[in-house]
């Protein structure tokens, strides 16, 4: 038995890296797997249908159920379409997992527009239109059959969205935007049974090779902490009934490391009874600054292991 037998799921950007391993565990779990890649290179452009045929062929040659999308999920469109080959083609739709997503990192003040449209459409348009159109056929089969739908949307945020990663202001706008999409339809779903998480990656993919270099590569015997499969068991773990109850968090896993984030939460508090003033506030400014100097943060990587050096920050994963 596995953990997603008679169940269908979709996995965008699953031709490669993280999004393969996803669909390949999902597969190997029982589920029919819709596996969407454009095939495009890490910034986006061209086309290449291999990459998903090839995922396909690999989970049904293990005995599973797959079928191959290419459509472009950074469309109205492509979405819907990618939605309904879920429900038409394999009878329904209980797991979505949004993993598509392309890098062109520029430093903002070098920044053109293209750069900034693409990597907002993909990443943030990509999750939402995916879901959007996702979460409206649970919602009418909620209707429908008067009873909550059990299904689940995991979404892939990034580090640089959370704690800010210089030259990639586009990117991490994009994650940034997409872990608050992820609090608001956990809200929005949760009343017809649709539980909506987020992951924050950290691992050894084609987007991550050129910045991390050998860093993430294990040496021989040594457990491969950054290889993507350690990401799709924590994906795979959210988007299954075994995290029933858990919805709305965002949740990073990095080498043999899995956190728990929470975003902005009050740190420091200054009260006033009168209307605030410029030398009011700066009257404040020790309560205000009282856990920390007002300097930017460093961007937080984590720790490296004991017996390397500090690596450098990473591109994004998804």
């Amino acid at each position: 038995m596995g953990l997603f037998d008679g169940k269908v799921a979709v996995v965008t950007g699953a031709g490669r890296g993280i999004g393969r391993e996803e669909a390949l565990l999902l597969g190997a779990e029982g589920a029919s797997v819709v596996v969407n890649d454009l095939g495009g290179a890490p910034t986006g452009e061209g086309e290449d249908q291999r990459p998903a045929r090839q995922v396909v062929d690999e989970i049904t040659a293990g005995g599973g159920t797959a079928v191959a999308n290419h459509d472009d999920v950074s469309t109205w469109d492509g979405a819907a379409a990618l939605v309904a080959q879920a429900v038409n083609d394999l009878g329904g739709l209980d797991v979505v997992i949004n993993n598509a997503g392309i890098l062109r990192d520029r430093m903002s003040f070098n920044m053109d527009e293209a750069d900034w449209d693409a990597v907002i459409a993909v990443h943030v348009k990509g999750h939402f239109a995916v879901s959007r159109f996702a979460a409206a056929h649970w919602r009418a089969l909620a209707k429908e059959t008067g009873q909550p739908v059990r299904a689940a949307i995991v979404n892939t945020a990034s580090e640089s969205g959370l704690y800010g990663n210089a030259a990639q202001v586009n990117y991490a706008a994009a994650k940034a935007g997409i872990a608050a999409m992820t609090l608001v339809m956990a809200r929005e779903l949760e009343r017809i049974g649709v539980r909506v998480n987020a992951i924050a990656p950290v691992a050894r993919t084609r987007l991550t090779e050129d910045v991390a270099g050998d860093h993430m590569k294990a040496a021989e015997g040594e457990l491969d902490r950054f290889h993507p499969a350690n990401v799709a068991a924590v994906a795979g773990w959210l988007a299954s009934d075994l995290a029933a109850g858990i919805s709305g968090q965002v949740v990073k896993v990095q080498g043999g490391q899995v956190q728990l984030l929470e975003g902005w939460r009050p740190l420091t508090e200054a009260t006033s009874d009168k209307p605030w003033t410029v030398d009011s506030v700066e009257a404040v400014r020790d309560q205000l600054l009282a856990k920390a100097d007002g300097s930017v943060p460093p961007f937080f990587f984590g720790p490296p292991p004991a017996d390397r050096p500090a690596y450098p920050a990473p591109a994004g994963n998804g």
